[in-house]
């Protein structure tokens, strides 16, 4: 194995195009993911051959993920160019560092087997990057099977983090063949091509066998819900400045009563369609309330799950995105939040946890506070937003378990919600930011994950679209157009019995993947220090 430059950084752009092509809706042909760090896999093998230290590496990795970034995620720019040029700038650096920390790791090792540390490397970065202030799981591995749910049921088991070692294994084997016929010229060993083979075909073979042809829901109850998309231009309308609650209210409603009727139990509605802030505490004598209240006795039974902007004041600082009021000498803190309204009863809030870095949380203000100065304005609020301590779900007629937004790619998040009794899962979001671009295919592609993986229906309210309805097996069974004002009524099958694996343990391969890199790191030192001494 002798490459040149030039034809290392040709592997380079290759893996970064097969990266990006094989990703839902820049491309979405799936199966070359399988192929996608073949190319990188022989750059660090090429360099570990010349004894060529992680920098080479890095240049060239740093370009295979950048045109993977980019390729993939490049609407993001239709929110916030700046935010969307550090997002890519940063992420590809985590990237590029964990594929030069793996190649360190083998080179450390000297081992055959050392290769496969890739797998726990890339998973803890992965994991890692579930959970902290920068956060951006938009492109974890196992996320290239939203739109091949059939490929994948036994996510219930292992959730995506099952997927990406698939998909990092299946690279590994097809890179083992491809060096030991090309590069070594044994035209006789075909172990590795069989041993990929069936690691592709056999989780699929596996997972249709989990498909029912037809579903018959026996002895279980089913619950009515309405879904409302009031496709609300999010930067010359929602948040305009003469807007009011009750003006979008109105619209809002006039497409809820067109598809609720007596049997409806629920009428579900996008993230901050509420969009004017108010203080929670007041919401009993806001003008707005009592015109929802009104609408809402036109219903009958139905009670409503919307999202809204919201306010709370406090006597003291109670988090970090407290924010003083000289003149009053009290704290406010603005949140993203689900609001449910009973027929009869109290009104509750359950604020947003996940926030997106930048627009609803400053990085690492909490660390150093004048960040928040450098705060992306979105949706008429700045700076960083409060949020829950954990995960929770409103205790209603039928518990229900609002997921906003960016809450929705969190696997271990929504099955936390499940694990309070969940029956079904209700993702409220405003994908209108991204316009007319994969952004909101994707995001919208993510929730059949959450569905296989906790076997959930979920109901799904989107702004400007798409709205639509999966069932527990992933599979789409209602879907809105994009950019157009829309409402349906739907009955889906309270499923609270059944608790899948992953359910109850969540993200455990992240946490063991995590162990397995910490002893290989130590493996990987000791192993270097001891050939020093030789």
């Amino acid at each position: 194995m002798n490459f040149t430059r030039a034809q290392r950084y040709l592997l380079s752009l290759c893996s970064g195009i097969l990266l990006s092509i094989s990703f839902p809706f820049t491309g979405s042909i799936t199966p070359l993911v399988f192929i996608g760090f073949v190319p990188l896999l022989f750059l660090s093998e090429d360099l570990q051959t010349k004894s060529k230290g992680g920098w080479h590496l890095f240049l060239q990795t740093y370009i295979a993920f950048l045109i993977f970034n980019l390729g993939t995620t490049w609407w993001v720019a239709n929110s916030s160019f700046v935010g969307a040029l550090l997002a890519f700038v940063f992420n590809t650096l985590f990237m590029s560092l964990t594929f030069v920390l793996f190649h360190v790791v083998k080179k450390g090792l000297k081992s055959n087997w050392a290769v496969w540390t890739l797998i726990p490397l890339w998973i803890s970065f992965e994991y890692f990057h579930f959970n902290w202030d920068l956060s951006w799981p938009w492109l974890t591995l196992g996320n290239f099977f939203s739109i091949r749910t059939s490929w994948i049921q036994w996510f219930e088991y292992t959730g995506v983090f099952g997927g990406s070692a698939w998909v990092l294994a299946v690279n590994i084997l097809l890179f083992q063949w491809f060096r030991s016929v090309w590069i070594h010229k044994n035209k006789k060993c075909n172990k590795w091509l069989i041993g990929s083979v069936l690691l592709v075909l056999l989780p699929i073979v596996y997972s249709l066998t989990k498909l029912p042809i037809l579903n018959f829901y026996k002895g279980g109850s089913f619950y009515h819900v309405a879904v409302v998309q009031p496709n609300i231009d999010p930067y010359n309308e929602k948040f305009a400045i003469g807007t009011s609650n009750e003006q979008q209210l109105q619209r809002f409603f006039k497409l809820a009563n067109s598809v609720v009727d007596s049997t409806t139990d629920l009428v579900v509605g996008p993230e901050t369609a509420i969009s004017q802030g108010f203080i929670e505490s007041r919401l009993p004598g806001l003008p707005f309330y009592s015109m929802l209240q009104a609408e809402m006795r036109k219903w009958g039974k139905a009670e409503l799950l919307i999202g809204a902007s919201t306010v709370e004041l406090f006597d003291t600082k109670h988090s970090r995105a407290s924010v003083y009021i000289p003149g009053q000498r009290i704290y406010y803190e603005s949140y993203n939040s689900s609001l449910h309204i009973p027929q009869k009863g109290v009104s509750s809030f359950i604020h947003k946890s996940k926030l997106v870095p930048g627009v609803e949380m400053i990085p690492f203000s909490n660390l150093f506070p004048f960040l928040e100065t450098l705060a992306i304005e979105n949706g008429g609020t700045s700076g960083t937003l409060g949020i829950e301590k954990e995960p929770r779900i409103f205790r209603a007629k039928e518990k229900l378990a609002p997921i906003v937004c960016y809450e929705s790619i969190y696997g271990d998040f929504v099955s936390k919600q499940v694990k309070q009794g969940a029956p079904f899962l209700t993702v409220i979001t405003n994908d209108g930011w991204w316009g007319d671009s994969p952004g909101y295919k994707q995001h919208f592609s993510f929730s059949s994950l959450r569905a296989i993986e906790n076997r959930r229906w979920v109901i799904r309210s989107a702004n400007t679209g798409k709205s639509g309805v999966f069932d527990e097996y992933g599979r789409i069974k209602k879907e809105t157009k994009y950019w157009k004002e829309a409402a349906f009524s739907y009955s889906i099958p309270l499923l609270d019995g059944r608790t899948t694996f992953y359910t109850k343990h969540g993200d455990y391969i992240g946490v063991l993947s995590a162990f397995l890199f910490i002893l290989i790191l130590i493996t990987t030192i000791v192993k270097v220090i001891l050939s020093k001494k030789k």
